[in-house]
């Protein structure tokens, strides 16, 4: 696998049109490439005497070599000079030829991952280069909890599951995808935290940039929190919302959602992003049946939703028949906690007290979510 070469990437050609192309796109993602004409000498080789090859001032900043770069940009005009340079990941065909019939020939000689054809695949070679930019790797495991009726506490797991992850050691981002919540914020004792809020995102484009979306959050409990404001505003384009929440899972870790129990178009986004979604359902005949509307719709556009029973069910009905009737896995039960409601009063967050019913829940949905295989088991 190749090196990280500080974050930047390197291009090949000789093409001025390409060039300008690929340092177009190249300063669209916030990154600095290496250019040259053909592949360069191995970093340190011959003090980087094939840096002059290179193309202007694109350069600076010390040689890098074919095999050190985090990502390799060959013009279709250059593919015949790198044909023997050694095989590595990171590897991308570029041109703007669209009816090259020997195009894929060339590809498969070089190694290249993907031929990638200009204009068409601008957004996705911005995206790349970004993700070389910020250093991404691992997406974080994302997870969305939806209450299946009303006052059926899934807000307060929300808030516990972010709370456990972010004191085991996980970078951890809370998202309040409700905006008729009242804010999550305020669960956390955070309402007066600066920092950007839901309303702050609503005229985002494009890719929003990971780092920047981390560190523009309110910081509460070494988490992340981003919430609605007091404001009128209470809905954020769908556009905007889906790239809010991809750059939060660019960053790794954990991201955990609070979501409202009607799913829109906005939601619909969300929703397609997580792993897992907990559907929180109180153990009692009518919180089931109007979980199973929620579930329905949630199943629209989730790709694995699960159970989580709070609280005690009544005589005859246990757990797992819940769970069966929603058609539906069972994640778990959440005890109700004595005297929760109170401390979350006094600026304790949900989740805080390490021996509580809800702690242990939600330390042992981590503990096999985040396992070896970085997955929730089944």
């Amino acid at each position: 696998m190749a090196g990280p070469a500080g974050g930047r990437p390197l291009i090949i050609t000789e093409d001025p049109l390409l060039l300008d192309d690929l340092l177009r796109l190249c300063a669209a993602a916030g990154a600095e490439p290496h250019v040259h004409h053909a592949v360069p000498e191995r970093t340190g080789a011959r003090d980087g005497a094939r840096e002059a090859d290179g193309a202007g001032g694109a350069e600076g900043g010390g040689s890098v070599g074919w095999e050190s770069a985090p990502l390799v940009l060959v013009g279709d005009d250059a593919a015949r000079r790198v044909r023997g340079a050694p095989r590595r990941d990171g590897v991308f065909l570029v041109g703007r030829d669209l009816d090259d019939p020997l195009v894929w020939q060339r590809a498969l000689e070089i190694g290249a991952e993907e031929v990638l054809r200009l204009p068409d695949a601008e957004s996705r070679l911005v995206d790349r280069i970004a993700d070389v930019v910020e250093g991404a790797g691992r997406p974080a495991l994302a997870v969305g909890v939806i209450g299946g009726s009303g006052g059926a506490g899934a807000s307060t797991l929300a808030c516990a599951l972010a709370v456990r992850a972010a004191r085991a050691g996980e970078r951890t981002i809370l998202i309040d995808g409700d905006p008729l919540g009242g804010g999550i914020d305020v669960l956390l004792g955070g309402e007066s935290v600066q920092g950007l809020r839901w309303p702050d995102f609503a005229g985002s484009r494009g890719r929003v940039g990971a780092g920047a979306l981390e560190e523009s959050l309110p910081e509460l409990h070494a988490l992340r929190v981003l919430s609605w404001d007091r404001g009128d505003r209470v809905a954020v384009p769908p556009a905007a919302t889906r790239s809010v929440v991809a750059a939060a899972r660019r960053r790794g870790g954990v991201v955990v959602v609070d979501l409202p129990r009607r799913v829109d178009e906005a939601v619909a986004e969300v929703l397609a992003q997580l792993d897992l979604v907990l559907i929180v359902v109180p153990g009692e005949l009518r919180a089931v049946a109007a979980a199973g509307r929620v579930a329905a719709g949630v199943r629209m556009a989730a790709r694995d939703v699960r159970v989580v029973v709070r609280g005690r069910c009544p005589a005859g009905l246990d757990p797992e028949d819940v769970a069966g009737l929603l058609g539906a896995p069972l994640a778990g039960e959440v005890p109700v906690e004595v005297g929760l409601p109170g401390r979350v009063a006094e600026g304790e967050p949900p989740g805080a007290q390490g021996r509580g019913a809800l702690a242990r829940f939600c330390d042992g949905f981590w503990q096999r979510a985040l396992g070896p295989a970085q997955g929730v088991p089944a």
